[in-house]
């Protein structure tokens, strides 16, 4: 039997495939959460079994099902659940004069509620592990275009440090803020190229980069209540205007 095993929330798609197969790799066995991408994540358990790991799909919505329950059969297949990796995430834009209830209520029942009370599930459920929220470089912004979505991005990243404080030295939780690494599908190359040229480093991001991240956090048992900025500089070329960068 695996020494470790995880749960992956929204591991069947995006980052959360990386991650899942990452951490199978690495020799987790993986509880993989999904919600409406059954077909993928039946794909990428395949993809994790090939690897001698173990695989369950845990299906739950988490508009309307047990958050606990989801936790407890996590449990029940893996006894040996160390680590729970918050990676679903719900994103709709909106500035704050085009957002409703509906919209504040969906964003943060998946990025913040979610996870902390999973977090709450997990804690009662193991004696010792980590927690790793996956975030947002945007964090780091006042970006009033996505309104709901990164109010309940930044809740997550205050949860993190806050939990870390509560579950500690049980638990050591920890988050990685992700920059330009998989632009959604619809954005154009001049897009991304835009987005670059406001990235020190001046290349965008891969997945790799942040499997890294979460290797050096899984690993590193002296790091707690840290959100780790994978974004090549980004979110710290915040210079702003003044005498020197005048171009009058």
């Amino acid at each position: 039997m695996s020494s470790s095993a995880a749960l992956i929330t929204g591991g069947a798609t995006r980052l959360g495939r990386y991650f899942a197969e990452a951490l199978a790799a690495k020799g987790y066995d993986i509880a993989l959460h999904v919600n409406s991408s059954r077909g993928e994540a039946e794909d990428v358990a395949k993809t994790i079994r090939a690897k001698g790991q173990r695989c369950e799909i845990l299906p739950c919505n988490f508009l309307s099902d047990s958050l606990e329950e989801l936790v407890t059969a996590a449990k029940q297949h893996f006894p040996n659940l160390n680590v729970l990796l918050n990676s679903a995430s719900a994103y709709e834009p909106a500035p704050i004069s085009g957002t409703d209830m509906a919209m504040l209520e969906t964003q943060f029942r998946v990025n913040m509620f979610t996870p902390l009370l999973l977090t709450r599930y997990f804690a009662d459920a193991v004696d010792r592990g980590q927690v790793i929220n996956i975030i947002d470089n945007k964090v780091a912004y006042h970006q009033y275009p996505y309104a709901a979505y990164l109010l309940s991005k930044k809740s997550l990243a205050d949860m993190t440090r806050m939990a870390a404080l509560e579950f500690a030295p049980r638990l050591r939780i920890n988050g990685i803020a992700p920059g330009v690494v998989l632009p959604a599908s619809q954005r154009t190359s001049d897009y991304i190229q835009w987005r670059i040229e406001g990235i020190p480093v001046k290349h965008q991001g891969d997945p790799s980069h942040l499997v890294q991240a979460l290797h050096y956090l899984l690993d590193n048992d002296f790091v707690a209540g840290q959100i780790l900025f994978v974004d090549g500089g980004e979110s710290i070329n915040l210079e702003g205007q003044h005498s020197e960068n005048y171009p009058g």
